[in-house]
């Protein structure tokens, strides 16, 4: 058999070169390369190196990829014409745990951008780099064979895309449907981002009366969010599936009507919910010699001759809590001023001083929405004075909502009501909640 010194033949130009005879093999030495011959669609398996973790794959080699110990990537290497991966399910688990192929820079897989998912068990593909134009081509099987990451879809609410691009954001202000028509490929993708806020409490009439608690606040942010979450994140997270979500807002709890000279209590706000989420209603604040009632974050208590004790907040227990206590009101037999109200981040204050009205404890802020949103605050007391005048010192209500003496809270807030400031004064609203639903839609 003879040799063929290449270096030995001159190039030539519109002629044949024909290496071997029929059924004769062509054999490259070690180290050599080859170029302007193109491939076959076959691979070298590596069957000795079963890939279990994110690794970056070489042209001309083939994987069996084993996810049955969780997901992974296959990173591919830079695009050139002729350029061949193959990789297939070593344990028919790519359904459990998809395996995702990420092509090098802005590369395409079957003409469009972006990461592909095999989620089929058992399933193999033989990946092709063509051109630009449609990047990498599947030669093996169907195009449903590899399918491009996918994104889950929803209606309901008020609808808005967050600043960052990539995520879309359901406001409900009211009672709606949270409707998934589909989901992603990728599991992490149906996880939501969520906060859920319920109703404010209202307050008693008059001026002694402590202020409402806000309505609890629930909040969890997705492992693949971006935002900048609230100290409360962590409640129990949500995944949904395509069905429909009804949503409940709960609506504030309404303060009393004044009827001088009678006492009259206000109302405990009303409980919101989202999926297996719910978030208790701002206990009401209570009137002359009443405790504030338990509840999201509790109420303030009203002015007493004794020591009575803001409503507990957080009722039931979750974690993280969903809200803190009101504050206590003077101890006085005649016109003290009312406690504060819990909020979502803070206590309600107690009376600082004779006539002067507890302030509200502080809400929580969440950028959710896609920007700084504060939410539940308490509201404040009322302001005692001499004979039901108005000369007692008025409080701010906690940030988030809650109301200052005297007040009403902002509606979709879920801030407790304010006490009154006169003998003639009603009770202060407290403000209706909010769920906010936040996922990646592309």
């Amino acid at each position: 058999m003879s040799k063929i010194e290449v270096d030995a033949i001159d190039k030539q130009s519109g002629s044949t070169l024909t290496l071997g005879g029929s059924g004769t093999a062509v054999t490259l030495a070690a180290g050599a390369t080859q170029s302007g011959f193109g491939r076959e669609g076959s691979v070298d398996w590596q069957t000795g190196s079963i890939k279990t973790s994110t690794f970056t794959a070489a042209s001309g080699e083939g994987y069996f990829c084993n996810t049955s110990g969780g997901a992974f990537t296959v990173n591919l290497p830079a695009g050139s014409a002729g350029a061949i991966v193959a990789l297939s399910d070593y344990t028919r688990s790519f359904n459990t745990h998809n395996l995702t192929i990420t092509p090098n820079g802005s590369e395409k897989i079957g003409g469009t951008g972006g990461n592909s998912i095999l989620s089929t068990d058992g399933q193999a593909v033989t990946l092709v780099y063509v051109d630009a134009t449609e990047g990498w081509i599947n030669v093996q099987e169907t195009s449903n064979s590899i399918q491009g990451e996918t994104f889950m879809s929803a209606t309901g609410g008020t609808i808005t895309t967050a600043p960052c691009g990539n995520f879309k954001v359901h406001t409900f202000t009211g009672p709606g449907t949270f409707c998934v028509s589909s989901i992603s490929n990728t599991p992490s993708n149906n996880e939501v981002s969520f906060v859920v806020v319920a109703g404010g409490g209202g307050t008693g009439s008059r001026w002694h009366a402590g202020g409402g608690g806000a309505g609890g606040f629930r909040e969890r942010k997705s492992a693949i969010d971006t935002y900048t979450a609230s100290p409360l994140n962590g409640a129990t997270p949500i995944t949904v599936t395509a069905t429909a979500f009804p949503i409940v807002v709960g609506a504030g709890g309404a303060g009393a009507t004044p009827a001088d000279p009678s006492n009259r209590p206000g109302n405990s706000g009303n409980p919101s919910t989202f999926s297996s989420i719910t978030s208790t209603a701002g206990g009401k604040g209570g009137t002359f010699n009443e405790v504030g009632a338990t509840g999201g974050s509790g109420g303030a208590s009203g002015a007493n001759p004794g020591s009575k004790a803001g409503g507990a907040g957080n009722t039931p227990s979750v974690s993280p809590p969903q809200g803190e206590p009101g504050g206590n009101g003077e101890p006085s037999s005649g016109g003290g001023a009312g406690g504060g109200g819990g909020g979502a981040g803070a206590a309600g204050s107690n009376t600082p001083s004779e006539y002067a009205a507890g302030a509200g404890g502080a809400g929580v802020t969440t950028n959710i929405p896609g920007s700084p949103t504060a939410l539940a605050g308490g509201g404040a007391g009322g302001t005692g004075s001499p004979c039901g005048s108005s000369s007692g010192t008025p409080a701010s209500g906690g940030t988030g909502g809650g109301a200052n003496s005297g007040a009403d809270a902002v509606a979709n807030k879920g801030g407790g009501g304010g006490g009154g400031i006169t003998t003639t004064s009603a009770g202060g609203n407290g403000g209706s909640g909010i769920v906010i639903i936040r996922y990646k839609f592309q």
